[in-house]
């Protein structure tokens, strides 16, 4: 305790070092060697923000302190969501110790509590999802929605959908092979094609608020 409390000591000392820096140098005064040399120093600058990196990396989220409040197992659900795609798992069923130690061997991971008890975990991935990479298809539904499709369009197997599309103004600014394509669906090979296709007929959505994609609410 008495080590941390001289290291934040330290890099509060060395934030008013800084302050008083800036003052000096905006009334045009010259600095002293000696604050030069602290100002400029790599092993004292390096040490601060190790300081603070170790803090940042101690926070606990909000959900993990709720869930250590009782000892009760939890069923954790595991989904990774891809650029385009997702795939779904149960890790299993985990003391309230062993879902922190895994998050914080994680953290880039989003966790949350559902609202049946259940901890749902969830790690975003840039790239498409094996369903995506196999058999992905972006199409427009019965509906005139922009739609994610596992297979053609006609087989009706929706995967996601974007945004409700006014198809008149489509069909009248595009040329009707981009049309019949769209129809038939297009095929999706990688993640610049996917996001290219989207922002192509992300023009005709009727709303414009539509055009940014957002995953789904989950439980």
């Amino acid at each position: 305790m008495k080590k941390r409390w001289k290291k934040w000591r330290r890099a509060i000392w060395t934030a008013g070092a800084c302050a008083i820096v800036a003052l000096m140098a905006w009334l045009g005064l010259p600095l002293s060697d000696q604050m030069e040399e602290l100002m400029t120093g790599e092993p004292l600058a390096m040490e601060t923000l190790s300081l603070w990196q170790e803090s940042a990396s101690e926070v606990t989220p909000e959900w993990l302190l709720d869930l250590e409040k009782d000892n009760r197992t939890r069923i954790v659900h595991f989904t990774k969501i891809y650029t385009c795609g997702e795939e779904s798992s149960v890790l299993g069923i985990m003391t309230p110790q062993e879902i922190t130690t895994l998050i914080k061997q994680h953290p880039s991971w989003e966790g949350r509590l559902g609202a049946g008890g259940d901890v749902w975990i969830d790690e975003r991935v840039t790239g498409l999802s094996d369903i995506c990479k196999d058999n992905g298809y972006i199409g427009v539904d019965k509906d005139g929605n922009l739609t994610l499709f596992e297979g053609p369009p006609k087989k009706e197997k929706v995967i996601r959908t974007f945004f409700q599309m006014d198809v008149e103004m489509m069909e009248s600014a595009l040329p009707a092979d981009v049309i019949k394509q769209l129809q038939q669906g297009i095929r999706i090979q990688d993640v610049e094609e996917y996001n290219s296709v989207l922002s192509t007929f992300s023009d005709f959505a009727i709303e414009p608020s539509e055009r940014v994609m957002q995953q789904e609410d989950r439980p």
